[in-house]
């Protein structure tokens, strides 16, 4: 006679409750305490919507057009050799005043040598310059939280993240550098081409 093999019996062995469990009643008292937190907090500011905004339609953006221009648009225009002026007035078909802030300006300066030439035309006097109050350097939040403010402007960006960003925000049209051309996105009176 062969010797019967002994498997374990895995019914038979206790299984323990971990402490995290749902089922134990401590954890569904904390559980029951946060939804309750959860539908009692009360809303204590609603963002101001701007008076200029019809729908997604900016009212507040007439001709001369202010345009808020990020490093990576300039550093686009170089690449492309536009100038900058002509080609947002072709674009826009309208009288516009680029404005460059200060964050701009350093993150230019810190690129280096190999962004020479798009520092030069961003230090041109023609272009208006926007003072910045806040700490850091970081151009797309600087941008952010200016358009946020003041939906007077009309940012022109390469940039993928910093246009998502802007996409959030209803009535702001983004410029932006596309086959040797600037071409604007959002804006309702923008000639179709």
């Amino acid at each position: 006679m062969g010797v019967q093999k002994r498997t374990r019996k895995f019914a038979q062995v206790k299984r323990l409750i971990s402490k995290r469990d749902s089922r134990l009643k401590e954890n569904q008292d904390k559980g029951e305490i946060e939804a309750k937190k959860k539908h009692t907090e009360l809303v204590r500011e609603i963002p101001q919507v701007s008076s200029s905004l019809f729908f997604q339609y900016n009212t507040a953006l007439v001709p001369p057009y202010s345009i808020l221009i990020d490093t990576n648009f300039l550093s686009h225009t170089v690449q492309r050799k536009l100038e900058l002026l002509p080609t947002m007035m072709d674009c826009l078909y309208a009288k516009c005043t680029p404005i460059i802030t200060d964050c701009t300006m350093a993150e230019l300066e810190k690129l280096g040598k190999k962004y020479r030439i798009a520092l030069r035309i961003a230090r041109d006097e023609r272009w208006e310059r926007l003072r910045c109050d806040h700490k850091g350097v970081y151009a797309d939040d600087c941008i952010v939280d200016r358009v946020m403010k003041h939906k007077i402007y009309i940012v022109a960006t390469n940039d993928r993240d910093l246009k998502r960003r802007i996409r959030k925000i209803p009535g702001v049209p983004i410029m932006s550098v596309a086959r040797g051309k600037y071409v604007i996105e959002r804006l309702p009176d923008a000639p179709e081409k």
